[in-house]
């Protein structure tokens, strides 16, 4: 353990060190806080025990990240020529459609919220994983009712001599948690909750917790755990809290949450401290040290999904000797480089130009036979497609194309093809998926649409979800957000802001992190200050706390406006954010202040 953290903290001090030392006395920041921590929501408690863990849970991974995790978007804009394009509102819930299958390349998954939640329906009254596959006859009944009326839905299941038991209740919970309609999941759980059709257990009420805070938002689920009888208020409760808090990248409160757990007696697992690994390596990769160094402390093996956020957050921070000896330190301590791993490092020495070593793990993944193999398929077809690996896209896609492709593998193959710049073999692979299903998911029309964008295809993409939206599919996020990118693309950035304001007015969705950036880069690009503020302030409202990232954009449109960026360091510090040495020479460049020698000699 020790190792890993003295590894982190090397890179760390080697990319961070320097420019933050230059910076910090400029923005005038308190001793103490210079490391970007808070003070109220110190990491490391003074008295420690050892535990272990204690609530070890199997898990997916998938080399996502949050922009395309995300719920549905709709937008509209103003002009004749679109108006089948701007129809668009609140997505059906009743759907089981989803743009949640598509996964970004950047990074480990960071929705792990959703697998937690998953997790605790998978339990029967005999505490045996119940036939997650067999189809729930009570989620049928639910979904079949128009609307959301799921409490009129269980009363005639219940009416028509139907039996309501944990294992019923459980496969229709997971049906729907699997299908993210978390609305009538939360009323299933209410009326579980107000009927109590059997003895409940702690394990019920965090489920009832994890979709109020998804559905509510964090506060609402902090009141509901005041209403838990104190006798089911356990650990299980405050992890599923912790875990809303990471996926949302709430830090302070899941700071607060993760020492309130401390406070309150429970053991660390490593469970928790993997939830902390992967706010941090989202939004403050100096903190992962510190997480390290108390998991030794208290005497916590580092698990697989651990070694997996540090290869990650390693290879995302281009630090790919640092990936390469936590790799080495995970064999070394015996643990397997899973191919979830390996997809992973693979990612990474494609990212970094490293072709030799991505083909080389890229092979270890295919083994001798790829047909035995099929599940490493999509994979194998994004990475090749990063590579510019034509031949190898093509090998891969016609195994898959042989042995009646899966879903995912179309999703993969289209992607792919798209990046090696054949258009003609995307839209094939898509007019191919339509005759297969009797209904083709959103997914597949958003794939398909992130080509066009990415080529510039701007009519193509316009006809594109003209046909979606006749084909009946629900409009997400990430729709959305390529046809923000579309617009923005075409020059239209008034068109995308306006599509994006739709967006965040539907009550149902979340506009993703990317949709917002897009608008507000291309306002900073043109030096319109005004705009640039709006989307800043927009975001924080839609929930997004403000990071580098943001306030790198902002004071770019300012430098290019040529006007003043007064209070901008302020607004920095209180955001907890500090700059690196380009955004520094930024505010020195936006600095209202900044002494020249034209302005020596005025003096």
């Amino acid at each position: 353990m020790f190792a890993l953290s003295k590894i982190v903290r090397r890179s760390q001090s080697l990319r961070l060190g320097a420019c933050n030392a230059v910076y910090y006395s400029k923005l005038e920041i308190p001793l103490g806080e210079k490391n970007g921590s808070i003070h109220s929501n110190a990491l490391i408690h003074d008295k420690h025990e050892a535990f272990s863990s204690s609530y070890e849970l199997p898990w997916n991974f998938s080399t996502g990240g949050r922009r395309s995790l995300s719920s549905d978007a709709g937008a509209r804009s103003s002009g004749e020529e679109d108006d089948n394009l701007e129809s668009i509102g609140t997505p059906n819930d009743t759907s089981g459609d989803s743009e949640d299958e598509l996964q970004s390349e950047d990074e480990l998954s960071g929705d792990e919220a959703d697998i937690h939640g998953a997790e605790l329906e998978l339990h029967s009254e005999a505490g045996k994983a119940p036939g997650s596959k067999r189809s729930s006859e009570l989620f049928k009944a639910i979904v079949s009712v128009s609307g959301l009326s799921v409490a009129s839905a269980i009363d005639k299941w219940v009416e028509d001599g139907k039996e309501i038991n944990r294992t019923e209740i459980a496969n229709a919970m997971l049906q729907l948690r699997r299908r993210r309609m978390y609305g009538r999941a939360l009323q299933l759980a209410e009326w579980l909750e107000e009927h109590k059709p059997f003895e409940l257990e702690e394990r019920d009420y965090a489920s009832r917790l994890d979709l109020i805070a998804k559905v509510r938002g964090l506060h609402k689920g902090e009141l509901y755990i005041e209403r838990i009888p104190e006798s089911f208020r356990g650990e299980l409760v405050y992890r599923t809290l912790l875990t809303n808090c990471a996926s949302t990248s709430n830090v302070r409160k899941a700071e607060a949450v993760f020492n309130k757990m401390k406070d309150l007696g429970f053991p660390r697992t490593s469970y928790a401290c993997d939830q902390m690994l992967m706010l941090y390596k989202r939004v403050d990769k100096k903190k992962i040290a510190d997480m390290l160094l108390m998991m030794e402390k208290e005497n916590l093996k580092p698990t697989l999904f651990t070694y997996q956020i540090l290869i990650d957050a390693k290879g995302g921070s281009n630090d790919i000797s640092g990936m390469e000896e936590i790799v080495e330190t995970m064999k070394n301590k015996g643990v397997e480089v899973d191919l979830r791993s390996k997809s992973i490092i693979a990612r990474h020495y494609a990212s970094a130009g490293m072709k030799e070593k991505a083909e080389k793990v890229l092979k270890e993944m295919e083994g001798e036979s790829l047909e035995a193999n099929r599940y490493v398929c999509k994979d194998l077809l994004s990475i090749y497609g990063s590579l510019q690996r034509a031949d190898e896209v093509i090998r891969i896609w016609k195994i898959c194309e042989d042995n009646n492709p899966f879903y995912k593998e179309c999703l993969a193959a289209i992607m792919a093809f798209g990046k090696i710049n054949k258009v003609k073999e995307a839209e094939t692979v898509f007019e191919k998926s339509v005759k297969m299903s009797t209904r083709v998911s959103s997914g597949m029309y958003s794939v398909l649409l992130r080509v066009y964008v990415d080529h510039k295809m701007v009519s193509e993409g316009k006809d594109l979800v003209k046909r979606m939206l006749e084909s009946g599919c629900n409009i997400g996020a990430l729709t959305w957000d390529a046809l923000i990118r579309l617009y923005v693309e075409a020059g239209d950035v008034e068109k995308a802001d306006s599509s994006l304001s739709k967006a965040t007015q539907l009550k149902q969705i979340k506009p993703l992190m990317s949709s917002f950036m897009c608008v507000m880069d291309e306002y900073a690009k043109r030096g319109d200050v005004h705009n640039t503020e709006k989307i800043f302030q927009r975001m924080r409202q839609s929930g997004y706390q403000s990071r580098f990232r943001q306030f790198q954009s902002l004071v770019q449109a300012y430098v290019n406006a040529k006007a003043p960026a007064y209070g901008m360091k302020d607004r920095m510090k209180a955001d907890n954010v500090f700059p690196n040495r380009g955004l520094a020479v930024l505010l020195d460049n936006a600095d209202p202040f900044k002494k020249t020698p034209l302005s020596d000699l005025l003096d």
